[in-house]
């Protein structure tokens, strides 16, 4: 298979997610090819999942403070809080016959990608199912996937630099007040790239790249008008709009 890769581009939440959405259903009507692409989300962004309510899980009056952007993804999975300076994010949108059927195994090949991608930096990571990667038990990688009509779309998060405290901030996980004793407990759970190496985020994003294309047939591309045309249509009617984001 051909994959087309898009390299690290930084982009608004509902952009971002559009963007997503047109390559998905160009590759269902033929007009769009196997895609890879990073990127970065500014402003920072919270997204949450399908299935998830805005209001259970968004402080909007932070987010708005604070100039964070929200968006609802297609993909299922939890929020995320993405940090501009802090990850970077990437999609494979590509034939669903492309991948092993069952949905763990699916996230293990492109999870390991990412594994690939972080080993470059010299950071032994493993796959931790149903579709986390795991350094020393700690998690550094959130992924999220659907499959449409034929299509897989997979995207997720590598955590270079993460503030948790802004993300505990916008995110509302519980009722209980944010302590550092919590900040301390999350802090034990999540790990970050800066962690384990000093490399910059481009040299991040270099390892990434290496991991993704290494024995795969690939160009670095862009996307079409029509993909942007579309994109920029579902960005408007859609991922910009209160209907989509407040929906549950």
């Amino acid at each position: 298979m051909n994959w087309r890769v898009i390299k690290l581009e930084t982009r608004n939440a509902h952009s971002n997610m559009a963007i997503d959405n047109a390559l998905l259903e160009g590759l269902k009507a033929g007009t769009s090819v196997p895609t890879i692409r990073f990127y970065k989300w500014l402003p920072s962004a919270v997204s949450i999942g399908h299935f998830q309510s805005m209001n259970d899980e968004v402080d909007i009056e932070r987010c708005k403070e604070l100039g964070v952007s929200y968006v609802r993804r297609i993909t299922g999975g939890g929020a995320v809080y993405h940090d501009n300076k802090g990850e970077i994010t990437y999609s494979v949108i590509a034939p669903e016959s492309a991948f092993p059927k069952g949905i763990i195994e699916s996230y293990r090949v492109i999870c390991g990608w990412v594994i690939d991608g972080l080993g470059n930096l010299g950071i032994k990571a493993e796959f931790a199912p149903i579709n986390d990667i795991v350094v020393s038990g700690r998690k550094i990688s959130g992924n999220a996937q659907t499959r449409r009509d034929g299509v897989l779309l997979q995207h997720g998060t590598i955590l270079y630099d993460t503030d948790i405290r802004t993300m505990f901030s916008v995110l509302k996980v519980s009722s209980e007040k944010i302590s550092d004793k919590m900040i301390k407990s999350v802090e034990e759970r999540v790990t970050r790239v800066k962690d384990y190496t000093s490399a910059s985020q481009d040299q991040l994003y270099e390892g990434l790249l290496k991991g993704f294309t290494d024995g795969k047939e690939y160009r670095l591309g862009s996307y079409t008008e029509q993909e942007l045309s579309r994109a920029n249509e579902l960005e408007k009617a859609v991922y910009s709009q209160d209907s989509w984001n407040f929906d549950r």
